[in-house]
């Protein structure tokens, strides 16, 4: 190669850093990604303090990687990439497909220390203890274990059956097999293809695992008029993953609101009147918020039906698109999340005339769950 020729690319290698770096600079930043999903960093605030104990570093390396110019496209282009060389991973997330061939985003599944297990179980036996009412533990799988057929061989990828086992085995609640439930539909769409959630059709199938546990009876799938919310949905997963170009999800609803169903929810400094679907979510990212509307402490759910017992649901986002069909079994629900709920719960039964709690939670939100020591307050 000729000097005139070295000379000419490194003029271009310089002229692309330096147009990078000038475009960095004049680019406004921005506040929130909407393909990843998260709000991005800011620029830090400088102080004396923070650059001596390396917090002003830390927080720079995080803002100049959130707001580097044409993120969005890099993290395409990065994934695009891994697939061309035969990687079929990015960001912790499998890129697979189903047996009609759409793309279908898998997160791993890693299971949690044994010990960290036995002390959430020990969480659950001591609120048992703490309430004179029936107590039920419902673990969901995720689709990693109902769909690992669909993994790429020898993909990283713990047993949730495993770990379901062991916290049934380890505390006296009454066990909800989801599990089975759901494995005998394993091939149907129950698990949204770029999202963590299940579908509505799961929670149904769910539903009718929890039915026998409780010991009323589910209606049969012909019961409910199904309607199609949004063919649009990305969710969380597309949001990780980098694979931007994975068809939508669709969003469908199966119980309908109707008149004499009231719901409270306590998310502000006093409680508002929720539909049971806030369609406004449909217009946003988070649409699988338009359930109930999304994240609060507690919802507080008259359903009109008078002369049936009552139910507290201890619970993650899952129970979102489950709770409808519990409605017209129950009098009253709460639903509780005990991330955001600070009160002791045992008391909140008694209060309440409870008549029975279900703990439920999906087997990954379990294993990072951090706030289950709150029912022994």
């Amino acid at each position: 190669m000729g000097k005139k020729a070295s000379l000419l690319q490194l003029a271009i290698f310089c002229l692309f850093i330096g147009g990078i770096f000038a475009a960095n600079l004049l680019m406004p930043d921005r506040e929130f990604s909407e393909v990843e999903n998260k709000y991005l960093k800011q620029m830090p605030k400088f102080t004396f303090q923070n650059f001596v104990f390396g917090d002003f570093t830390t927080d720079f390396e995080k803002y100049s990687s959130d707001q580097f110019v044409l993120r969005d496209e890099w993290i395409t282009v990065k994934a695009a990439s891994e697939l061309a060389a035969g990687k079929k991973e990015n960001n912790d997330v499998y890129y697979c497909a189903n047996s009609d061939g759409q793309a279908v985003l898998l997160t791993r599944f890693d299971a949690p220390d044994a010990r960290n297990v036995q002390t959430k179980t020990g969480y659950i036996a001591d609120f048992i203890e703490r309430v004179d009412v029936p107590v039920y533990l419902g673990i969901i799988p995720g689709a990693a274990e109902i769909r690992a057929d669909l993994l790429p061989e020898n993909a990283p990828n713990d047993s949730q059956k495993a770990l379901i086992e062991q916290i049934y085995g380890s505390v006296s609640a009454r066990p909800v097999d989801f599990l089975g439930a759901l494995e005998a539909h394993r091939g149907e769409y129950i698990f949204y293809r770029t999202d963590h959630h299940w579908t509505s059709r799961g929670p149904y199938y769910g539903y009718t695992a929890l039915a026998a546990a409780m010991g009323f009876e589910a209606q049969p799938i012909s019961h409910y008029d199904i309607k199609w919310m949004t063919t649009d949905f990305l969710g969380t997963v597309y949001s990780s993953s980098g694979f931007t170009w994975v068809e939508p999800d669709s969003i469908q609803t199966f119980v309908e609101p109707y008149e004499g169903l009231h719901i409270l929810n306590y998310g502000g400094s006093e409680p508002a009147e929720t539909p049971l679907y806030d369609t406004a979510y449909l217009e946003k990212k988070d649409k699988y918020s338009m359930f109930f509307g999304g994240i609060t402490p507690l919802l507080e759910i008259d359903t009109g039906n008078e002369g049936l017992p009552s139910l507290l649901i201890l619970r993650d986002s899952y129970m979102d698109s489950l709770a409808p069909f519990l409605l017209e079994h129950f009098s009253h629900i709460s639903i509780m999340d005990l991330r955001y709920y600070n009160g002791d719960v045992a008391d909140y039964v008694t209060e309440h005339g409870i008549d029975s709690v279900l703990i439920c939670y999906s087997a990954s939100n379990f294993s990072t769950d951090t706030n289950l020591y709150k029912l022994t307050k």
